[in-house]
């Protein structure tokens, strides 16, 4: 069981598990149900320590997608996997950053920054489908969107 929040080291630890994806449920559970006093400078540095986290595993989960791939040439259910593996960390992300404890103008910003990468990623995956000939990968992108919340 991971504890809940309350203190700003008590948040380092969390988002420390976060990066280094430890439990992520209890670690989610226990981000949504903490509480942080947001005044200046332990708000900056919070929110740093946050987008630090998040930006790692979308940059993490970005290369392990494009590692699956790489391995996947012609295996559709290799590439939809990878597709919904790529889906279902974007969308942790966004429940991550949509958290009771962050200010709502702040928390918009934060979940606005995660569509933003989930949907510039599905732009370019529909792009380089335009090269296969077939249409089998384009379809397969499209029908398997990581940009879905």
């Amino acid at each position: 069981m991971v504890k809940t929040p309350h203190t700003y080291s008590e948040w380092v630890a969390i988002l420390d598990m976060l990066k280094e994806r430890h439990d992520d449920e209890s670690v989610l559970l226990a981000m949504q149900q903490g509480t942080i006093e947001w005044q200046t400078g332990v708000a900056e540095r919070f929110a740093k320590k946050l987008i630090d986290a998040v930006n790692f595993r979308m940059n993490d989960a970005t290369d392990k997608f494009q590692k699956e791939i790489g391995h996947a040439y012609g295996q559709e259910r290799a590439i939809v996997q990878a597709l919904l593996a790529l889906r279902k960390e974007m969308l942790f992300l966004s429940k991550v950053v949509n958290i009771p404890a962050i200010p709502e103008k702040d928390r918009r910003q934060y979940y606005q920054l995660v569509i933003s990468q989930a949907n510039s990623i599905q732009s370019s995956l529909e792009d380089s489908a335009k090269n296969d000939r077939s249409g089998k990968l384009a379809s397969i992108v499209k029908n398997n969107k990581v940009n879905v919340f």
